[in-house]
């Protein structure tokens, strides 16, 4: 028995986190065994990696960065992704290779091709069965992020240029790959947002 990957993409303030706490209460209302994570720092090793991309004071070269996502994505997928699927479980994850595509490849302009094959190297070819995309424009974004008054991460303080960058990466990566995309736009109802995730997983389960 092989499990199901699901991963949630999008901006920073798309609402990634509710939409997969949403997503495994209706799973596990079903009896399904659902694995919740996230990248970076769904595991131990991968928390304190977190902290280095995301709160490190200093300047991180982009290259190192890509290099420390992918660390971090090896190490995750090989130690609690794939051994939960292997017992047949649901993984739901915030953020995967998709990501580092459009944020490291696109953002920080390392060459999406490049750093999509770092990062199916690190995680040995393994892709996700869906991937939801939570489409929201970057000015937006910011607005929400600002409301929720808290310290930005390294990324979040990038510009509006760079999260243009990483949106129009996320739409052409969905585009590429339509058979493994469902695009839904950011904007609308939480609940209508949920009920189309929903109905996209159920045609797989």
């Amino acid at each position: 028995m092989t499990g199901l990957f699901i991963t949630l993409e999008g901006g920073d303030g798309s609402g990634k986190s509710t939409q997969a706490r949403l997503l495994t209460e209706w799973l596990e209302g079903q009896g399904r065994n659902v694995l919740r994570t996230r990248e970076p720092g769904g595991t131990d090793v991968g928390v304190e990696i977190r902290e280095i991309v995301l709160h490190h004071r200093g300047d991180i070269a982009p290259r190192a960065e890509a290099l420390l996502y992918a660390a971090d994505r090896a190490h995750h997928i090989a130690t609690k992704v794939r051994p939960a699927l292997a017992a047949g479980d649901i993984v739901i994850q915030d953020r995967y290779l998709d990501s580092s595509v459009a944020y490291q490849g696109a953002g920080r302009v390392l060459g999406r091709d490049e750093v999509r094959d770092l990062s199916l190297w690190a995680a040995e070819g393994l892709l996700p069965d869906v991937t939801i995309l939570l489409d929201l424009d970057e000015t937006v974004a910011r607005g929400r992020l600002d409301a929720d008054n808290k310290r930005f991460d390294r990324l979040e303080a990038e510009k509006n240029e760079f999260h243009a960058r990483v949106r129009a990466a996320f739409l052409d990566l969905a585009a590429a790959e339509p058979d493994r995309f469902l695009v839904v736009d950011a904007t609308a109802a939480v609940d209508t947002i949920a009920d189309a995730i929903r109905a996209r997983v159920a045609r797989l389960l």
